[in-house]
């Protein structure tokens, strides 16, 4: 009986686990595109290998008093570069914007990611950095895929960027 209660769980964690990848990858394919500019920072870390620590100019608007974690209204350009619009409290983005989540962590709104890995010795490719490319879910999630440079070009070695 222990053993058929153990192979349950691990199943269903299994399953858990798988759905959640699944949804990932879903995202990645098939999100919205949505290009946030960076003010980058530190390009290494010791423990965890070369990598660059991001910070997006949205995040320096300023959130309402009490703010909690929600979603921030962006309007998109014909370039899919996002520009800050409103708080969305309960209002729904109109024609030409996107909802983007955001938590809030320190008194400031965090937005999917703070930073973007690659491999070692590769850091010259994204010191060029002026966008972080995400994939929006209609949900206002959204996943870092890739970084641009000022002219839109994606970053990175050749024919490692997810389109």
């Amino acid at each position: 009986m222990r053993n058929i209660v153990l192979f349950v769980t691990a199943a269903c964690v299994l399953v858990l686990v798988n759905y959640n990848i699944w949804q990932r990858e879903e995202l990645i394919h098939s999100g919205r595109t949505v290009l946030l500019e960076l003010a980058p920072i530190d390009p290494r870390s010791l423990m965890q290998g070369d990598y660059m620590a991001l910070r997006y100019k949205i995040a320096d608007e300023k959130i309402p008093p009490g703010a909690r974690d929600g979603r921030m209204i962006l309007a998109l350009d014909a370039r899919n570069v996002a520009t800050f619009r409103r708080f969305a409290g309960d209002a729904q983005p109109a024609a030409g914007e996107v909802a983007f989540r955001y938590r809030i962590r320190n008194g400031k709104p965090k937005l999917a990611t703070n930073a973007f890995f690659f491999q070692e010795k590769q850091g010259n490719y994204y010191s060029a950095a002026k966008y972080g490319e995400f994939r929006l879910a209609p949900d206002g999630e959204a996943i870092l895929v890739a970084l641009r440079g000022a002219d839109l070009q994606t970053l990175g070695p050749q024919g490692r960027a997810v389109r």
